[in-house]
């Protein structure tokens, strides 16, 4: 899967006028438009022309820069149609709220297979690379998702599930141009630090959880977060409430208090977010590749920071942690380098207004912004040009061969890396994955530069490959490289490819057109990076769209990707007792080798290509049809069904909303099999894992453009859904419906697949929130198969001709039930579901197969469950409780929600004031809810 950069253009403030002097053309010495009071209106929320924007926005945007020197983006949603597209639609809400399949399409961008696993999934990952930078695709659970932060995503997920049902906000997002490369070196970790203390009160509003209570109240949220070269804070909340917050946020930036008092609760605060991030695989990858930096380069700093760095050292050195906090907010928070997004539905005036009178007060010591273009070629180190072999905390083989390469900032125009990632990453014929996948060497592959400070900044840009490898292809590490340096000499030789190039920014280009509305806090914390990052026209399009084709910029980039520039980092637990070196920060265990002698040799000589390995084919799947169907049948406010059958029905509505060229569509193939045992559940998700990676190269092109398909191993049935532009999306459904009906597969795949689902439901139970999760359905749910009862199925084994078997008999009787909405005719709805039975030739179920979950009346007494984790070197702990309530009215329910939004701040400043932090609680309203009261606490083995 090719991975995204966002290139830093012309960065921090575009020395252009300001918003306001086009607001105010035309109008008389009393500021009154001549042409009336409906000029005036227009002329209120008259937006900047130089900005460009998609044609389906209907947002006004206006830039300004205040007299303290602090840039703005002002964006109005004033006319935002209620129905307009937005990335979460209102099936996905519906899918959202129900925890059958608890999963997030937000993010929904990489198509593949999911294991669902009770009423709550479980977020799953094998390939430890974040995937795809802005494309995250946080909602994969099966093996081949790479991200791996758990807990992000799961707190993630519970906000989109509240913001799902809540009218659109306001929201506010700021970008300070100082990261973490300027922490002093005797204080590992004081940005980050800075980025908690900044708003725990301030001059105006002393009161230190002021902001957040008043959010909570208010129905909004806040965040913020420290990169190497900026840090960013977020917030959104209901609109009438808007100044105020911006009035109480703002002051954090104008006169923050940082009390003394306040120091040792908040170091424990950052200490408990380092030690939840100590058993990420992909945190531990990046501290040890920073430690690979010359000596003096930033990327060697300890960014976290913890009670050791920022407390216990500094007191024994004489260091005073306050008063360095507070010079390091005055020499870094400086206006002239903040850039700022607000938005609302407010006219552009009325914003201006709002931003000149409440964020002008923020001073300007008028020092120049931190700079570190300086130090050039951090990693040209023999240290960097070796073979790193790790041992990572969750069960699995990764090779990652990374490049560093001079910053690409300035080609944001030609995004030479996201033309190279984009082939690299390619899963069609010809591609390197593909040839991998034919040798059972490889299950994934991920390439490209993602958009953090890590692989971007100032000094260096990361280009990486990240393969997840099979036990035959961890083998084979080395012959894996070779085919990768094979593909990327192909290119050099072949040299940049116009077509290619110009079907990349067509896909893109298409998707920006049509591009669907996101959740305001989210937009305008991306925005306010932008505008660090790109030109004024650009901010909207500069991390998005191909402007310039620039063949020899791309070639440039291409041949720094030499295999003597390459750094080759091997993780897997069989490294186990061979890595006794041990990075400090982290605990990695790892070692240090030079390049085999054969291997190195060859590299450096010019060696054969590989003849299976090609550039990728015109792509057929690319929309090119963008009409508005004509609609063949009366509106309707929801889906109605309109066919019915012993077989299977189908619920159908027409877009009149969004009024965009794009479909959804969802089929559930149920069948009561699935459930009647564990062996059954085991062999099911085998077949749908399988079944998704014989989908893998025929439907990459369907993929990437822009046609996404998710299979999900469901507890009742086989879910599908695919969605996109609806031109194309018909053929992308069939193709998998074929892959289905002739459904085959090698012992090789079957010994593949069932070996990395026992990796999977391993890692599912080595994180003390998903062992929880677990344990507590268990005892929750009548007639459940725990995890635990899977994995040992598993490890029992299953035979080639169970799973033949299976299939067989799951393919035979099934009931079909499917929706599909957006721009199709009822016509064309109809002939998915007729597809579906005439490709299958199934048989109606014998007897009704409901899909529905019987909970367990809890007694009325107090029960404790403990659990050991099975992950010894996993300090965290999880307690979960739970109150029963059972059938309730929908008022009981929403007066529930409430009390669940009241508890929320409080709960999260737990420990903002104990000595003894917890990091993550959120308060959670289930679809069922219990009266007495179930514990489930699971901890380290130690505690």
């Amino acid at each position: 899967m090719p991975g995204r950069n966002k290139a830093a253009g012309g960065g921090g403030c575009p020395e252009v006028l300001g918003g306001q002097q086009a607001a105010e053309a035309g109008r008389d010495a009393a500021g009154r438009s001549p042409h009336g009071d409906e000029e005036e209106e227009r002329g209120a929320n008259l937006g900047d022309p130089d900005i460009v924007k998609s044609p389906s926005d209907p947002k006004q945007y206006r830039y300004i820069k205040l007299q303290n020197g602090l840039c703005a983006l002002l964006i109005s949603d004033l006319n935002y149609l209620e129905g307009a597209p937005s990335a979460l639609s209102s099936e996905e809400e519906e899918e959202d709220g129900d925890e059958s399949e608890e999963e997030s399409d937000e993010d929904d961008d990489d198509s593949g297979a999911e294991i669902e696993d009770g009423r709550e999934g479980f977020d799953d990952e094998d390939c430890d690379e974040g995937d795809e930078g802005e494309d995250n695709d946080g909602d994969n659970e099966d093996f081949n998702d790479p991200d791996d932060s758990e807990l992000e995503e799961l707190a993630e997920k519970e906000e989109t599930r509240k913001r799902g049902c809540t009218e659109k906000q306001s929201a506010a997002a700021l970008c300070v141009a100082v990261g973490s490369f300027s922490d002093p070196e005797d204080l590992p970790g004081l940005a980050h630090f800075l980025e908690h203390m900044v708003f725990m009160g301030s001059l105006k509003y002393p009161d230190e959880n002021g902001f957040d209570a008043f959010l909570k109240k208010h129905g909004g949220s806040d965040n913020a977060s420290t990169d190497c070269e900026r840090t960013v804070f977020q917030f959104d909340v209901q609109r009438k409430y808007f100044k105020e917050a911006l009035d109480r946020w703002a002051q954090f930036f104008i006169h923050p208090l940082m009390i003394r008092d306040a120091i040792d609760r908040e170091v424990e605060a950052v200490d408990s977010e380092y030690q939840l991030a100590r058993p990420s695989d992909a945190n531990r990858k990046e501290m040890l590749f920073g430690s690979l930096a010359r000596p003096g380069h930033p990327m060697k700093k300890f960014f976290w920071g913890n009670a050791d760095t920022l407390k216990h050292e500094p007191k024994m050195n004489n260091i005073d942690t306050y008063t360095r906090l507070r010079d390091f907010w005055q020499r870094h928070y400086s206006a002239h380098y903040m850039t700022l997004v607000v938005q609302s539905k407010e006219t552009l005036d009325t914003l201006e207004k709002w931003v000149t009178e409440i964020f002008s007060e923020i001073p300007n010591n008028g020092l120049p912004k931190p700079s570190f273009g300086h130090l050039t070629q951090p990693f040209d180190t023999p240290e960097f040009h070796k073979l790193y072999r790790v041992v990572p905390i969750r069960k699995v083989h990764s090779l990652s061969i990374t490049w560093a390469l001079p910053p690409q900032e300035q080609y944001y125009r030609v995004k030479p890396l996201h033309y190279i990632s984009w082939l690299v990453g390619h899963e069609g014929k010809g591609s390197v994955l593909s040839f991998l996948r034919k040798k059972f060497w490889a299950l994934a592959l991920y390439g490209g530069n993602g958009e953090t400070g890590f692989e971007q900044n100032s000094t260096y840009s990361i280009f990486s490959i990240s393969i997840t490898l099979t036990d035959e292809g961890y083998k084979h590490f080395y012959e894996v490289a070779h085919v990768v340096f094979q593909y990327v000499k192909m290119l050099q030789q072949r040299g940049p490819d116009k077509r290619i190039w110009e079907e990349i920014q067509k896909i893109e280009a298409n998707e920006f057109h049509y591009q669907e509305q996101t959740d305001p806090v989210d937009y305008v914390e991306n925005l306010c990076e932008n505008m660090q990052l790109f030109q004024k026209e650009d901010f909207l399009t500069g991390d998005q769209l191909l402007f310039e084709y620039k063949p020899e910029i791309i070639a440039d980039a291409l041949n720094q990707l030499s295999p003597q520039r390459a750094n080759l980092v091997l993780l897997s637990a069989a490294n186990e007792g061979q890595c006794h070196l041990k990075e400090r920060w982290f605990g990695t265990q790892y070692s240090v080798e030079d390049i085999d002698k054969y291997w190195s040799d060859l590299w450096a000589s010019d060696f054969e290509l590989n003849q299976d390995l090609h550039l990728p084919e015109e792509n057929k799947y690319i929309a090119t049809d963008f009409a508005l169907k004509v609609a063949d049948c009366p509106e309707t406010e929801y889906p109605v069904k309109t066919l019915s059958t012993q077989q299977g029905c189908l619920w159908y509505r027409k877009d009149d909303k969004f009024k965009i060229p794009k479909g959804y569509v969802r089929f559930h193939l149920i069948s009561p099999l699935i459930q009647q045992s564990a062996e059954n559940i085991v062999l099911f998700d085998t077949f749908v894992n399988i079944l998704s990676h014989n989908l893998g190269e025929p439907a990459y092109e369907a993929d990437v453009a822009q046609l996404e398909y998710k299979l999900v191993a469901g507890e009742h049935g086989l879910i599908i859904r695919v969605k996109g532009f609806n031109h194309k999306l018909p053929l992308l459904f069939q193709l998998i419906i074929d892959y289905l009906s002739d459904f085959s597969f090698t012992p090789a795949v079957f010994e593949m697949i069932t070996e990395q689902l026992k990796k999977t439901y391993f890692n599912i139970l080595i994180k003390p929130e998903t062992l929880a999760k677990d344990v507590r359905l268990l005892i929750l749910e009548h007639s459940r198969w725990s995890m635990i009862d899977k994995y040992q199925t598993l490890m029992n084994g299953l035979s080639i001709e169970s799973l033949s078997s299976f299939v067989k008999a799951f393919k035979s009787q099934l009931f079909v039930e499917g929706l599909v909405q957006g721009n199709f005719t009822s016509r064309e709805a109809k002939d998915f579901l007729n597809y579906v039975v005439q490709k299958l030739q199934f048989a109606p179920l014998a007897h009704p197969c409901p899909v529905q979950f019987r909970v367990v009346d809890l007694p009325n007494t107090h029960l404790l469950c403990k659990v050991k984790t099975l992950n010894k070197g996993d300090a965290n702990s999880e307690v979960t409780v739970y109150y029963q309530s059972g059938a309730r009215s929908l008022r009981e329910y929403t007066l529930m929600e409430l009390l669940v939004m009241h508890m929320e701040e409080p709960c999260f400043d737990f420990p903002e004031n104990q000595a003894d932090p917890w990091l993550s609680r959120v308060p959670h309203l289930q679809e069922y809810f219990w009266d007495p009261w179930l514990l489930s606490h699971s901890s380290n083995p130690g505690n």
